[in-house]
């Protein structure tokens, strides 16, 4: 029913998950992401708590490899599911039941994972890994979105298309980057377009929000005219 990609950006510690489908709002269930522990995609008949207590396991300490054991043990019906998990120190595993639907598989690589299923072939998750390797220049979201890209132009899931979703967390408790499709006859596309306006329209806010180092945030009048949002002209 899906393809996905959980990955860290080894320069920034940045982590992530993209994620695209033939169902609506897949950013709603499958993307989990907390800063400075990890990030899990939880998919195929998706089990929304491999997303949150992968992450609370991760945040006790233990490595991608235990919590992937931890959680095949815990689900009643783990032939059924497909899980990545990528924790803060760049382990990557991988996860996919016997019993998905469809062509399905998985890969891991250097800060990432991917995994897909109900797909039209391999090639989307290999592309998916070509576009996401070969633009390490890329901050990570532009990075993950590049990835969903290459692998819907490789043919994606098999059912079509209808919801995307990336979600970036870097240092702080609230994300870096959180923009969804719910609901598009093209939504990796789509992501893009979304993406590209926050860049110019939403990101630069960010950098007045309050942090754990500054929690006044950063509102001086010269930084409000600097991204145009200063009342008093």
């Amino acid at each position: 029913m899906t393809f996905s990609i959980a990955a860290i950006c080894k320069k920034t510690n940045q982590l992530g998950v993209a994620v695209t489908t033939k169902v609506p709002a897949v950013g709603s269930l499958c993307p989990f992401v907390k800063a400075g522990v990890g990030a899990i995609a939880t998919q195929s008949f998706v089990n929304p708590y491999i997303g949150i207590n992968g992450l609370k396991y991760l945040e006790q300490g233990m490595t991608a490899q235990e919590v992937k054991e931890l959680l095949i043990k815990e689900d009643p019906e783990p032939s059924i599911r497909q899980f990545t998990v990528v924790d803060k120190n760049g382990n990557t595993v991988a996860f996919t039941g016997e019993q998905c639907d469809g062509w399905f598989g998985d890969v891991v690589g250097d800060g990432f994972a991917i995994a897909g299923n109900m797909l039209v072939g391999e090639k989307t998750i290999l592309e998916t890994q070509r576009g996401f390797e070969e633009n390490q220049t890329l901050p990570l979201a532009d990075r993950l979105i590049k990835a969903l890209e290459e692998g819907q132009a490789a043919g994606g899931d098999k059912r079509g298309r209808q919801s995307a979703a990336v979600l970036v967390y870097s240092s702080e408790d609230y994300p870096l980057v959180d923009l969804r499709v719910d609901e598009h006859e093209d939504p990796v596309s789509e992501l893009r377009r979304i993406y590209e306006v926050a860049k110019r329209e939403l990101f630069p806010f960010h950098g007045t929000l309050p942090t754990k180092a500054n929690p006044k945030g950063k509102f001086d009048k010269e930084t409000q005219k600097q991204i145009g949002i200063l009342i008093d002209q």
